[in-house]
């Protein structure tokens, strides 16, 4: 079976450009549309709606820069084991603990311009993490890449949280 870049005849790789993954897919979705099998057989019907189906699941896979990075890493055997490997260097776990720490500060302040402050850094983190991640998985360092995807993975989840409280003080 294919991976999703094959699918897409796309270079397995984290560096990925947009344009030519949303054209591929509109490709490959243009093949097996339901309107180009409405005289065809219910069995050629299933199989066009299973080759969709996954032509959308690679899809989002593949334009999400996290998801994508852990499926290279999947690709070539390297597990992220993103619910039993929790060790992360002490300077980023020291750096969660401050941005938990100044999230709920200013939660419980309901101050906006600490929480648009934070959510600036975290972006900044994040776009950061991810040239590392590129150079990492381009450069086949795929043990070196985890690491960072599974800090990615937390600075989306504490961006999610931070979102969270935006929309709260919004309600408010």
């Amino acid at each position: 079976m294919q991976n999703h870049f094959e699918l897409f005849h796309l270079p397995q790789q984290f560096t990925l450009d947009q344009s030519a993954l949303d054209a591929a897919y509109r490709d490959v979705q243009g093949q097996v549309h339901p309107d180009r099998f409405v005289n065809a057989t219910d069995a050629e019907k299933r199989v066009a709606m299973q080759w969709a189906t996954r032509a959308n699941e690679a899809y989002q896979t593949l334009k999400n820069p996290q998801k994508r990075a852990q499926y290279l890493c999947e690709l070539n055997g390297v597990d992220l084991q993103t619910e039993s490997n929790t060790a992360m260097p002490m300077t980023f776990l020291m750096q969660q603990m401050e941005w938990r720490e100044a999230l709920g500060e200013a939660r419980a302040a309901k101050d906006l311009g600490a929480l648009e402050a934070l959510d600036r850094e975290l972006r900044n983190d994040r776009k950061g993490r991810l040239l590392d991640i590129a150079v990492h998985l381009d450069g086949n360092d795929f043990h070196a890449a985890a690491q960072d995807i599974r800090a990615l993975m937390f600075i989306d989840k504490m961006k999610h949280e931070i979102d969270l409280a935006f929309h709260q003080l919004e309600d408010a």
